[in-house]
């Protein structure tokens, strides 16, 4: 017989966070919330591996909360009780945005910030001076902090948390933790969150946690098959330009996408290629502003449009030294490369790992991902919680390598992979090669290259100069989007509408909606009946002929004349 499940409610837990875990309709904690939250409450250091999606966020906030506002019941100042460190900014905004939720009925007693998401450490100033009590940041710039003191730990600091800790030292972030660890105090409950347990994983073990309880909550760090289909597709390049345009246009693929490339130049020609047919998508990538990027992942959850096209962190942050120890010959290379027009690649950069994508239907691995963790982290973004998910991945020639992987990885023991054949017969959508054709010669290096500079320029305008209007309307900052057509390319209108002998046989009861409806609508009326209304209506009218003039004479007319 199965173990009874324990619930919030039996956690010991304040009435008010109660409130607010039922306000985000959670009935039940996840296996990780359930296992974690009372160890973490009775002050037992944890390290915890569970897969992506499966609530380790709540896992650590909700016991945070609890014990600062069991602290508060007694008198004592005010002071920055726990730190949370995450490798990405866009982590960083999802993490503070969830204590907020989980906070929502006692703010008064927890405030929260986040500090990962700023250049200038000036402008942070005036928020830490008021000494939240928890504080969110990326490694290098809670160090950045606590080298100035605007940031001081060493007396008050009772709760660490890393989060996605097996990402922070492949970020390049090992020297700025070693150094941030010096300005901690010597006693501390310490939390490791993580998707996998590798090296990094274990070296951050022996340098933070006493003695730990280690949850190792999942065998597979993806979800069964009745919950996650995998499939792939072998296909070239431009089969592989000729399937997603049939996947999307004739709406094989509905729900919230995600389509992961491995380069930023990719990403951008795949959004130009899909304007050609009036598809829109947003790019989401290293270079955009920080504030853009949060705001198009917000957008999207909130159905504001459905398609993304992502490149993962593996293509952008670079695993080596971080930017404190960078040589001086890199550095001179980065500063040219920024006065030549280019901007910089932002390390702190992810979407694969950590962000919360809600309610994605389906990931595409347009490009095929480099390695089996970037496979994982990838497909992880769909199928999260109880949600049902799709993985498609187009695999060429040279990618076949890298399936076997992949699939020697996630199958392990079973005779069968999990990752399935996708059956589509190719030779049925023929017809629309010559379109793709059309569209791909239209999306040139040129005009790659100007919908970068003109996405990186409006981008910014929206993050920097209209910062403070939005601040002031934030109906309108609602109102942006971020799928708007770039149009440096030529777009072709015909391309736009698909004409129906080319939709194959099999799947005309399926797409086409629109057109569908309009026919059946002149099938019911009869050729006949509409011209004879036609003439019932216009005959007699031709205005050239019937007009008359009915006006009256404007006073001192006769004199005039």
């Amino acid at each position: 017989m199965a173990a009874a499940r324990l619930h919030f409610h039996e956690m010991g837990l304040d009435d008010r966070l109660l409130k607010a875990v039922a306000d985000l309709g959670w009935s039940q904690p996840t296996l990780i919330q359930e296992k974690a939250i009372p160890l973490a409450l009775e002050g037992k250091d944890l390290l915890a591996r569970a897969r992506t999606g499966s609530g380790k966020t709540a896992a650590y906030a909700i016991p945070i909360i609890q014990r600062i506002l069991t602290s508060k019941q007694s008198v004592r100042e005010q002071n920055v009780s726990a730190l949370i460190l995450v490798p990405t900014k866009e982590l960083g905004q999802q993490v503070q945005t969830m204590m907020r939720h989980i906070a929502s009925y006692c703010s008064r007693d927890v405030r929260v910030a986040d500090i990962s998401d700023k250049a200038d450490v000036s402008t942070q100033r005036p928020i830490l001076m008021e000494k939240p009590d928890v504080v969110v940041g990326t490694p290098s710039r809670v160090l950045a902090h606590l080298k100035v003191q605007n940031l001081v730990l060493h007396s008050s600091l009772e709760m660490l948390v890393v989060d996605e800790a097996d990402l922070v030292f492949s970020f390049g972030f090992e020297a700025d933790l070693k150094n941030l660890l010096c300005h901690l105090p010597k006693i501390y409950q310490s939390f490791l969150m993580s998707a996998t347990f590798n090296e990094d994983v274990k070296a951050l073990k022996e340098l933070l946690l006493h003695n730990p309880v280690t949850l190792k909550l999942q065998g597979s760090q993806l979800p069964d098959s009745c919950q996650l289909q995998q499939y792939t597709i072998k296909c070239e390049e431009e089969d592989k330009f000729l399937l997603i345009y049939t996947l999307l246009k004739l709406q094989l693929v509905q729900g919230k996408t995600l389509l992961f490339v491995g380069a930023v130049d990719r990403s951008y020609r795949l959004k130009l290629f899909l304007e050609q047919f009036g598809i829109p998508a947003c790019v989401l990538n290293s270079e955009l502003p920080v504030q853009s990027r949060c705001h198009i992942i917000t957008q999207f959850n909130q159905g504001f449009y459905d398609i993304i096209i992502a490149t993962d962190e593996q293509s952008l942050a670079d695993p080596g030294p971080s930017s404190q120890t960078s040589s001086g010959k890199e550095k001179k290379k980065k500063k040219k490369t920024t006065e030549k027009g280019g901007k910089a690649k932002d390390k702190e950069y992810g979407v694969s790992r950590g962000v919360d994508f809600q309610n994605v239907s389906n990931v595409i691995n347009f490009d095929f991902p480099t390695s089996v963790d970037s496979y994982i982290h990838r497909v992880g973004r769909t199928a999260r919680a109880d949600n049902p998910g799709t993985a498609l991945s187009f695999v060429s020639q040279t990618e076949l390598d890298l399936l076997k992987e992949v699939e020697e990885a996630l199958s392990g023991d079973k005779v069968d992979s999990v990752l399935k054949p996708y059956e589509f017969k190719m030779e049925e959508i023929e017809g629309f090669r010559y379109r793709c054709r059309d569209a791909m010669r239209a999306v040139t290096k040129q005009a790659v290259k100007e919908a970068r500079l003109k996405e990186i320029k409006q981008e910014l305008l929206n993050s920097e100069k209209l910062k403070t209007y939005f601040e002031d309307n934030p109906r309108d900052f609602q109102l942006l989007r971020h799928d708007k057509d770039l149009h440096p390319a030529v777009v072709k209108p015909h391309l736009r509408n698909i004409p129906e002998y080319l939709v194959p046989k099999t799947l005309r009861g399926v797409v086409n909606p629109l057109s569908n409806k309009r026919r059946r609508w002149i099938k019911s009326k009869p050729e006949g009946v509409v011209k004879s209304s036609f003439k019932k209506s216009f005959s007699g009218r031709n205005p050239l002929k019937s007009f008359r003039y009915t006006g009256r004479k404007k006073k001192g007319a006769k004199a005039l004349s």
